[in-house]
């Protein structure tokens, strides 16, 4: 049995989470206690292929979730612990649109709130398989995210996620490796090239064309290679991978959709996420 523990920040969209996994097949359990995690798998192993059970930290104390999540023992079930996190702005801003109180928060306000839960969770993030940055994503993009993740994968032992994004609007907190191309020539200075992205064919051959981009391309994909064959070795099935360059428009575009074409191997597989390139 596929089993995939849904944990995070309030706010971060396990609500959201929960539903595209169960849209994938998936026997969803929301809120479960953490005491009654080891039982519940116990029940549901012989009955279910694909499960998953949120965890929020209204049902038990942080602490103890954390511990029940990374201890439980999981004998000949493929187990995930995906986490679900974004920046503390983003979640602000959700909090105080839903006009819903934080679980944590008291007289000292919403953002204290926010960041002693950050605090709480952070060796449960560390330890995770995958984290999954929802800032700025609708929740259509993060039911998309999860189910490429977490769709129809038994044959796939690697899911590589590809992100482009803008330096000026910050690094992706759900890379594993970041790349920073804002050294290559940038096509923003060609007023023809400007309007376009780096999923046209005049800007990739732009950005393509010099003779640094493909050095630089081909040392990203043996630096890819090597850390997802030590990802394998250690059961991680999840690696995302971030390209930036200043806007997230060109050059970053254009270095992913190549990446892309590059990294096609058997028992693995590999999604592309442009973050800011339809971005003004």
């Amino acid at each position: 049995m596929r089993i995939v523990f849904v944990t995070g920040l309030s706010g971060a969209g396990r609500s959201t989470a929960a539903r595209a996994l169960e849209d994938e097949g998936y026997h969803v359990m929301d809120n479960l206690p953490p005491s009654l995690v080891a039982e519940a798998i116990s029940t549901i192993s012989s009955k279910v292929e694909r499960a998953a059970i949120v965890i929020d930290i209204r049902a038990g104390a942080i602490t103890e979730t954390a511990a029940a999540l990374l201890n439980i023992q999981t004998q000949g079930l493929d187990k995930s612990i995906l986490f679900l996190d974004a920046d503390d702005a983003e979640l602000v801003h959700r909090f105080e649109g839903s006009r819903r109180p934080h679980p944590l928060q008291t007289e000292t306000g919403l953002l204290r709130a926010i960041e002693t839960e950050r605090e709480l969770l952070s060796d449960l993030r560390a330890n995770s398989d995958l984290v999954i940055d929802s800032t700025g994503l609708s929740p259509h993009e993060l039911r998309s995210k999860i189910s490429a993740a977490f769709g129809n994968i038994e044959e796939v032992k690697v899911v590589i996620s590809l992100v482009s994004f803008g330096f000026k609007r910050g690094v992706p907190i759900d890379s594993d490796l970041v790349f920073d191309a804002r050294f290559l020539p940038n096509p923003h200075w060609d007023t023809t090239l400007r309007p376009l992205d780096g999923r046209a064919a005049a800007v990739n051959d732009f950005v393509m064309g010099n003779p640094s981009s493909i050095a630089y391309l081909a040392a990203i994909e043996q630096v890819v290679d090597i850390v997802s064959a030590g990802y394998l070795h250690d059961g991680k099935r999840y690696l995302t991978v971030a390209i930036g360059c200043t806007g997230g428009r060109h050059r970053s575009v254009a270095l992913v959709e190549n990446l892309a074409t590059r990294l096609v191997r058997p028992g693995s597989e590999t999604y592309v996420y442009h973050r800011d390139c339809d971005r003004e």
